[in-house]
């Protein structure tokens, strides 16, 4: 299955439980990619404990999830992406939901 994952939460269980999901997919041998929408975006700073969402980033990026960051609202945050949450378009929101057998946001 293509798996597409929106997440526009800031808040930290919710952000931490969407890429625990998006790792079991991954286990499961689904295609999936995550785009990170608003405050999405701000997911590698928010507060870690007791969710630690950057190792769940870094496991989802190792076994070959893909993620993607809104350019726009990266911008609004005068952030220009980084390794893990790359800058991307709207197009690339919109191929994601086009080619997805399912979507789910958070």
């Amino acid at each position: 299955m293509r798996l597409g994952v929106v997440i526009y939460s800031g808040d930290p269980e919710v952000v931490w439980n969407a890429f625990r999901l998006a790792n079991y997919a991954l286990k499961e041998k689904d295609n999936v990619k995550v785009f990170l929408l608003a405050k999405g975006v701000e997911c590698e700073s928010l507060p870690s404990e007791p969710f630690d969402i950057p190792a769940e980033m870094k496991k989802f990026v190792a076994a070959c999830g893909a993620i993607l960051a809104c350019g726009t609202c990266l911008e609004i945050r005068n952030s220009d992406g980084t390794e893990l949450c790359p800058l991307s378009t709207m197009s690339d929101l919109h191929e994601i939901v086009k080619t997805s057998d399912k979507v789910i946001t958070f």
